[in-house]
């Protein structure tokens, strides 16, 4: 599960993807699989959640690492980039951003 806590020193990743309503299941079908199959077992992976928006054109991916390099390393693997290939043809675009966090709100 993720942690969002300006404290921890994770890598924390975003990443958009641009789809139509008329692939938006089935890339985040692709997605749910890709992480319970494989980016869940991967050295470093924290926890991530997936995001629909409700006109179902973007998807928006929340995923935290012990490390930037462990996110680099999956990303370089021949399984993941197989997969990122899939997801390149269900969608119009999708871009990974690493961020650090820079404040958490909490309801009072």
């Amino acid at each position: 599960m993720p942690k969002i806590d300006s404290a921890n020193n994770y890598q924390t990743v975003i990443t958009t993807f641009e789809c139509s309503p008329g692939t938006c299941s089935d890339l985040l079908e692709l997605l749910t699989q890709a992480y319970d199959e494989f980016i869940s077992k991967q050295p470093g992976f924290i926890g991530a959640g997936l995001h629909v928006n409700d006109a179902q054109c973007r998807i928006a991916n929340y995923s935290q690492w012990e490390r930037r390099e462990d996110f680099q390393a999956m990303l370089r693997t021949d399984e993941m980039r197989n997969r990122n290939r899939k997801f390149a043809s269900m969608c119009s675009r999708f871009e990974p951003v690493m961020y650090d966090v820079a404040a958490v709100f909490d309801r009072a």
